[in-house]
């Protein structure tokens, strides 16, 4: 009786878990559509914000149409590779292969009569991924001057997130505050050398055109962020050097 009882209970546990493993199965496919048209209009979101462009889920498919004017990936010399999708590459991937195996992705904007690239960054903040895009604006001036020409070395917009820094403190990189500042500065020094940006504690010199703040009691997240900055960007130096679109 024993026996009967005991097969009974594991064909019905058995069952039962096959019936709730396949409904979950199934949830998840069809759900999956719905993940990715999130992740896709989160993306173009933050592509257009960090050009300073706001957008919402109604519209964001309209603007990023209207104003992302190309997209492509390059390889470590700045050529332009075939047959990739910039949209979906994945940059935590990327990172992890040597440097000239990368797939480098590239946004162009156009708004009005400015040009901008958009170039994502990801890295590792305290407790997890921290990722953003940042956005150059090209120099249409007609430079005379002893400085070497770099088409795209000044900032026009960051955007910074993450997954699971310290509410208060690190998880403050997605803030206005932090975010702002990175506006106007440099990733390229008069003599064309690549300085990337300095998150500084304790407050950046102001005079300074490649420093900003980094967050009080945020320390390790802002130097994450200085990390991944000085990473990715590295890889796209001989593609602002010699563009000339």
């Amino acid at each position: 009786m024993n026996v009967q009882n005991n097969s009974y209970t594991f064909l019905y546990s058995s069952v039962l878990v096959i019936i709730v493993a396949t409904l979950l199965a199934l949830a998840a496919t069809a759900l999956k559509p719905a993940q990715e048209r999130n992740v896709e209009i989160e993306k173009k979101q933050n592509i257009l914000s960090s050009v300073r462009i706001s957008s919402t889920r109604e519209n964001v498919q309209q603007l990023y149409d209207q104003y992302i004017s190309d997209s492509y990936t390059l390889n470590s010399k700045g050529e332009k590779t075939e047959g990739v999708d910039p949209f979906t590459v994945n940059l935590r991937e990327e990172l992890k292969k040597p440097r000239e195996k990368r797939n480098l992705p590239v946004f162009e904007c156009t708004v009005h009569d400015s040009l901008f690239m958009v170039i994502p960054v990801y890295g590792k903040g305290l407790w997890g991924p921290i990722w953003g895009y940042i956005s150059l604006v090209k120099d249409k001036s007609s430079r005379t001057d002893s400085a070497i020409f770099i088409p795209y070395r000044k900032i026009y917009g960051a955007i910074f997130d993450h997954k699971g820094e310290t509410p208060g403190l690190g998880a403050e990189i997605n803030q206005p505050f932090f975010q702002l500042p990175f506006r106007d500065k440099t990733i390229f020094n008069d003599q064309g050398q690549f300085i990337s940006i300095n998150v500084v504690k304790g407050g950046a010199d102001l005079s300074s055109l490649n420093e900003v703040d980094a967050i009080s009691g945020g320390t390790i997240t802002s130097k994450g962020v200085q990390a991944m900055l000085d990473t990715c960007l590295t890889s796209y130096q001989t593609y602002f050097k010699s563009y000339n679109k």
